[in-house]
C-alpha cells in the first residue's frame, strides 16, 4: 500500500469522524426525541453543532478532491515523494481541522485550511508533466 493510498484510507476515517462528532454535538443540542423523529420541523445547528457542521462541510467540499488525486497518482503509478507528502499534510492538516473549528480558533482554521489544502496541491505536482501537458496541448 502506498503512502497515498494509506493517507485516503485514514481520511475516510477522519470523515467518518467528523460524521460522527457532527452528529453527536447536535443531539446535545437538540435531544434524543428530534434527532431520531422526522426532523420535520427544521432547528438550526448553533454553538458547537454548528461549528462541527460547518467544519464537515468544509471537509466534504475537499475530500473528493484530495480522492481524486490521490486515486489519479496512483492510477498512474506517479507517486512520488511531493505526493507522499501532500498526503500526509492534507491529513493532518484536515485532522487538526476540526478540534481547531469547534472550540472556534479563527485564524489558526483558516491557517490550517490552507496548510491542508496545499497538500493537495503538493499531491498534483508528479501528474503535472511532459507527456499530462503535451496531451492537453494536442
Amino acid at each position: 500500500m502506498t503512502v497515498e493510498i494509506a493517507m485516503l484510507f485514514w481520511a475516510a476515517v477522519l470523515g467518518l469522524v467528523q460524521v460522527g462528532a457532527q452528529a453527536l454535538a447536535y443531539k446535545r443540542q437538540e435531544g434524543n426525541a428530534y434527532t431520531v423523529g422526522a426532523r420535520d420541523e427544521h432547528r438550526p445547528a448553533t454553538g458547537l453543532a454548528g461549528r462541527t457542521e460547518r467544519a464537515l462541510r468544509n471537509y466534504l467540499e475537499t475530500f473528493p478532491i484530495f480522492a481524486a488525486v490521490i486515486l489519479a497518482v496512483y492510477a498512474t503509478d506517479r507517486s512520488n515523494g511531493w505526493s507522499e507528502i501532500g498526503a500526509q499534510v492534507y491529513f493532518w492538516g484536515r485532522l487538526a481541522y476540526l478540534p481547531a473549528y469547534a472550540i472556534g480558533l479563527a485564524w489558526v482554521r483558516t491557517l490550517i485550511w490552507l496548510i491542508a489544502t496545499m497538500g493537495i496541491v503538493l499531491c498534483m505536482v508528479p501528474l503535472f508533466d511532459r507527456a499530462l501537458i503535451a496531451a492537453l496541448m494536442e
